[in-house]
C-alpha cells in the first residue's frame, strides 16, 4: 500500500500525468499479473544508483566533526552498498506530454507501448497490503559538488546525476530491511528479492490511456486492443502522433 514519507517529494499537481514505456511482452505481463514490476536497485544498470556523492565523502569529516568517529564512515559506505539489494524501484516519466526521447531510449523496436496514468492514479492503484510503497520525484544533482542528505537511508535513492535529468523521473520504491535475531542489527546476508518484486495494482484505476509507438505496425495496434479487452479493460488505445505528417 502507498505511504507518504517526508523524504519523497510529491508532484505539486496530484493529477500530473506520468508515463511508463515498455514493449508488448511487458505490457501483456502487466495485464496477466495485475502487478507492476519493481526492479532491484542494483539491477537497474546505473552504477551510481543508491550511492552518495563525492561531496559527501569530502565533507563528512567537517560535517560530523566531534559527533561521529571517522571509522564509522566506512560502515556507512558498506550499508549504502548493501542497501541496494534490499530496495526495488518502479520508474515513470513525469510530464504532461509523451516524449520522443523516451520512445527512443526505452524501446529497441517499433513495437512499443506507453501507459498514461497520473500520480494520483498510481497512488490509488496500489492495493497490495504486503508491501509499503513510497512515491516521489527524483532530484538531479552534481555528484562532484552537491551534498546528499544522510539523515535517512532513502535519500540516495531519490537522487540521480544531472546527466539523467531528461528522464524527469517519478519513482515508486519498496525497501524491505531485515534484522538479525534480537532485532538490533540489520541483516545484510539475505535480500528479500532476487531481480525484483511484483506489486499488485488495480489496473482499472492505474491505466488512463494506452499509447502505441509512433511507428508501430497495424497488427500490433489491433492486437493490443484485443488483448486489453480480453483482460476486461475498456481503456482507450491510441497510436502516438509524434510521426504524423506535418502540414503547411
Amino acid at each position: 500500500m502507498y505511504k507518504e514519507h517526508p523524504v519523497f517529494e510529491k508532484p505539486e499537481n496530484k493529477n500530473a500525468k506520468i508515463w511508463r514505456y515498455m514493449d508488448f511482452t511487458k505490457f501483456a505481463n502487466l495485464l496477466d499479473k495485475s502487478a507492476l514490476f519493481f526492479s532491484r536497485a542494483d539491477k537497474l544498470g546505473d552504477p551510481f544508483e543508491g550511492s552518495y556523492s563525492k561531496a559527501n565523502i569530502e565533507l563528512r569529516p567537517q560535517v560530523y566533526e566531534g559527533k561521529i568517529p571517522p571509522e564509522v564512515f566506512a560502515q556507512l559506505a558498506e550499508v549504502a552498498k548493501s542497501e541496494k539489494k534490499f530496495t526495488a524501484i518502479n520508474s515513470w516519466y513525469l510530464n504532461e506530454y509523451e516524449s520522443a526521447a523516451m520512445w527512443k531510449l526505452y524501446l529497441k523496436s517499433n513495437e512499443g507501448i506507453a501507459i498514461q496514468s497520473s500520480f494520483e492514479k498510481l497512488k490509488n492503484s496500489l492495493k497490495d497490503k504486503e508491501h509499503v510503497i513510497y512515491i516521489g520525484k527524483v532530484k538531479y544533482i552534481d555528484y562532484e559538488k552537491d551534498w546528499i542528505p544522510e539523515s535517512n537511508l532513502f535519500f540516495p535513492f531519490i537522487h540521480k546525476r544531472k546527466s539523467f535529468e531528461h528522464e524527469q523521473e517519478l519513482r515508486a520504491l519498496v525497501q524491505e530491511l531485515r534484522y538479525k535475531e534480537g532485532g538490533r542489527k540489520l541483516d545484510w546476508s539475505n535480500p528479500p528479492f532476487d531481480d525484483g518484486v511484483y506489486v499488485k495494482v488495480d489496473l482499472s484505476e492505474l491505466i488512463d490511456k494506452i499509447y502505441l509507438a509512433p511507428t508501430c505496425p497495424a497488427w500490433l495496434f489491433k492486437l493490443t486492443k484485443s488483448v486489453t479487452k480480453k483482460y476486461g479493460f475498456d481503456k482507450e488505445v491510441l497510436q502516438s502522433s509524434l510521426d504524423d505528417t506535418p502540414v503547411y
